[in-house]
């Protein structure tokens, strides 16, 4: 194993730490991984849902609201159609929830058994026959052409909420499509999670439902600039701003007509701060003559925002934090337009009780699809996670209990191992609809047997997957030299379709190539799973089969596929010539280290360090330390079935710390022993035992000291890159 610091300047760092008020090692930690820049600082420093990009960004949003709406006003009966996964089962019920909260009739659907992914004929028809007339597909249908117009042909309307790339030319044609993977979304950030689309539908949905929805409205400031005056003013709509304008009128030069202002501000609502200083000010710039009818709103937002009673915007702007987060110029029309969005968000209610609600379901999705933690998904997961543990929302609540994990602090970590798990269970036992009927069950007791279902899926889940892996493991091993040690592919009647991700990871694990594992189904199709390793392309590799798929898709990373048993022979024949050009990086395993920490920075309030940095998942891993030259005081081989882990006791002079090593038995009295000194990698975590939680490291890797390093250094002493000026 290979440790890795990665390069920071140390100007970067000091920069990095004056502009934000951040502490020098918290400084040096962001600029190894890259984050930088002013609007990647924002999401690891702040957490107010303010910060959420706002959902009428996406081109597509107005025109779904529009058709919601109408639904709402015209009786019209909706079927929200989602997928399987623990994505798919959150993005339906955040949907669902949304829409009856419109008072609109509405029913969904997921795939059981075997049915295959996405929106299919079968569900389109039996809407129809039920009188349906629109269909909202979340975490699928950006793939469903041939349904889309099937519904189409039936009279019913379709509105595609995905997060899934685009495979053909154009998307279906649908009412209205929402997918920040399109490349003219619109949308800033491509990295959502089908959950979290489904909560941007719900929150623009709550816009609507306000009198600001579609108003068509102009912010105006005016202020002085030597002998002339600087008129500045902004468009909004649905908050979103469509257009900003800058004009410098000397007094008695231009008349007003003349300006680019009247076109500009005409059949717009003008609102304005400090209404009589504003007037004054136009009336010195324009004459006396010309008047601009604008309303004052800054009594407002007095009323909702009371920090900003009384205050001018040079006063608002040293009080606002959003000036640090842009690189160009943050003016008083800025600070304007910050406070007024502040202010139609609150009027709007929006990230009250109900969002949170959602947001609890949108955590779980997005860290269930390994969605990227950076920009936004910090947000939703962060204020998600926090919802839960502060009041776990119906379903998610008897889950909790029946996991064992109610009052127990949640975190990311948690909820991808022990919670999402479960809900995934379902759908791959083909029962996805009983994770959906648990978190919109009305009743306790349904819900509580509802988790008590989940978890028994889980459980067949996890015995399915270890009787295929006897099954799968030696087809794995002979696969591996038919594509150059460079691919695995195993396809096989006795692996459950359910489980075929689940295997193929750990085909991934085991083998440090990429994977793809398959079921043979009854009806004659095959159902796969793929997962890449080494820096593998899974898109590349599937469509270079693409026209023998009945349907593929997923993400650069993990993705799925099914195809007719017949054609299996000719995707392996494929897949064999596309090996031959498979680079894979190397499989040295590389530790990245994050900060080398001196011994007397190992003190009771680290855990609290690294929580700042939470949530960890896909895109932002668990911090990593190093530490050198820390005596052993004492050390035990441990484990519940097996004694194969190594529990030590380090000191680190002022406080010592339990630090356990899995799996690493066998280097005790090997490698080193009790009162050595080793260099060390690890993580901080939580040893959850018998009800108490107790801080310890978790070891990545360790050495024992060069005898000379040991000689030379004391303890505590570290780089110049880990002091507190420097790290």
């Amino acid at each position: 194993m290979r440790w890795q610091k990665r390069e920071a300047a140390a100007s970067a760092i000091k920069e990095l730490a004056a502009r934000y008020g951040m502490d020098a090692l918290s400084a040096s930690i962001l600029a190894r991984r890259g984050v930088t820049s002013p609007e990647d600082i924002l999401y690891f420093l702040e957490e107010d849902p303010r910060y959420l990009h706002n959902p009428f960004l996406f081109e597509g949003m107005e025109d779904a609201v529009d058709r919601i709406l109408l639904a709402r006003d015209e009786g019209e009966k909706v079927l929200v159609f989602g997928d399987r996964d623990a994505d798919g089962v959150t993005s339906t019920v955040i949907a669902v929830e949304g829409l009856r909260e419109l008072g609109i009739e509405t029913s969904w659907r997921v795939p059981a058994a075997n049915e295959h992914y996405g929106l299919s004929v079968a569900a389109v028809d039996d809407f129809a026959a039920a009188g349906g007339t629109l269909i909202v597909t979340v975490d699928c249908g950006i793939s469903n052409h041939t349904e889309v117009l099937h519904a189409a042909e039936l009279g019913i309307d379709v509105i595609i909420l995905d997060h899934h790339l685009l495979k053909a030319d154009e998307p279906p044609e649908a009412v209205a499509v929402v997918d920040p993977k399109l490349e003219d979304s619109g949308y800033p950030f491509r990295d959502l999670a089908g959950c979290g689309v489904a909560y941007k539908l719900v929150s623009a949905l709550k816009l609507a439902r306000t009198g600001i929805y579609k108003q068509q409205v102009a912010l105006l400031n005016v202020r002085p600039v030597n002998d002339a005056y600087l008129i500045e003013a902004v468009r909004l709509s649905n908050l979103v701003e469509t257009g900003r304008i800058r004009e410098t009128i000397v007094p008695g030069m231009v008349d007003l007509s003349r300006t680019r202002l009247v076109p500009f501000l005409q059949d717009r609502q003008i609102f304005v701060w400090d209404g009589e200083t504003q007037k004054k000010l136009l009336a010195k710039a324009l004459g006396k003559g010309a008047e601009v009818q604008c309303y004052d709103v800054a009594p407002d937002v007095a009323e909702l925002i009371p920090s900003a009673k009384g205050a001018s915007l040079l006063r608002l702007k040293e009080l606002s934090k959003v000036g640090r987060y842009r690189d160009e110029g943050f003016e008083e029309i800025d600070v304007f337009e910050s406070i007024f969005v502040s202010f139609a968000l609150k009027k709007a209610s929006w990230f009250g009780d109900d969002d949170l609600s959602l947001l609890e379901l949108a955590a779980l999705g997005t860290i269930a699809d390994l969605m990227p933690l950076r920009n936004e998904n910090r947000i939703l997961v962060k204020r998600g996670l926090a919802a839960l543990n502060q009041r776990p929302r119906a379903g998610i609540a008897e889950l909790l209990e029946k996991l064992g994990l109610s009052g127990k602090l949640v975190g990311a970590t948690e909820a991808a191992w022990q919670i999402t798990p479960v809900i995934n269970a379902a759908g791959r036992m083909g029962s996805a609809k009983t994770a959906v009927e648990l978190f919109l069950g009305e009743d306790g007791s349904a819900r509580a047997a509802s988790a008590e279902s989940l978890i028994a899926m889980n459980q067949d889940r996890r015995r399915l997957g270890a009787e295929s892996w006897e099954t799968v493991y030696p087809l794995a091993r002979e696969s591996l030299p038919l594509y150059g040690e460079k691919l695995v592919i195993v396809g096989h009647e006795g692996v459950h379709r359910g489980i075929t991700g689940v295997i193929a990871s750990k085909v991934t694990n085991v083998f440090s190539v990429p994977a793809v594992v398959a079921a043979f189904l009854e009806d004659g199709t095959v159902v796969g799973s793929v997962r890449s390793a080494r820096g593998f392309d899974v898109s590349s590799f599937l469509e270079a089969s693409a026209e023998l798929f009945i349907d593929y898709g997923g993400h650069d990373a993990a993705a799925g596929f099914s195809l007719k048993s017949a054609d299996w022979p000719e995707f392996l024949r494929r897949a064999a010539a596309y090996s031959e050009a498979i680079e894979l990086s190397s499989d040295e395993e590389v530790v990245e280290i994050d900060a080398e920490l001196p011994h007397d920075y190992l003190k009771a309030d680290l855990p609290r360090f690294v929580a700042r940095f939470e949530p960890f998942g896909e895109d932002n891993g668990p911090l990593v330390f190093l530490a050198r030259n820390v005596p052993i005081a004492a050390a035990d081989i441990v484990g519940k079935r097996e004694a194969n882990h190594l529990k030590l006791l380090l000191d680190f002079g002022q406080a010592k710390w339990p630090a356990l090593w899995w799996s690493a038995a066998e280097k005790l009295e090997r490698d080193f022993s009790v009162k050595d000194r080793i260099d060390l990698v690890f993580k901080v975590t939580v040893n959850r035992y018998a009800g108490q939680e107790q801080p310890q490291l978790e070891i990545i890797d360790a050495r024992r000291s060069e005898p000379e390093a040991v000689g030379a250094a004391r303890p505590g002493a570290s780089d110049a890159d880990a002091t507190p000026a420097g790290s």
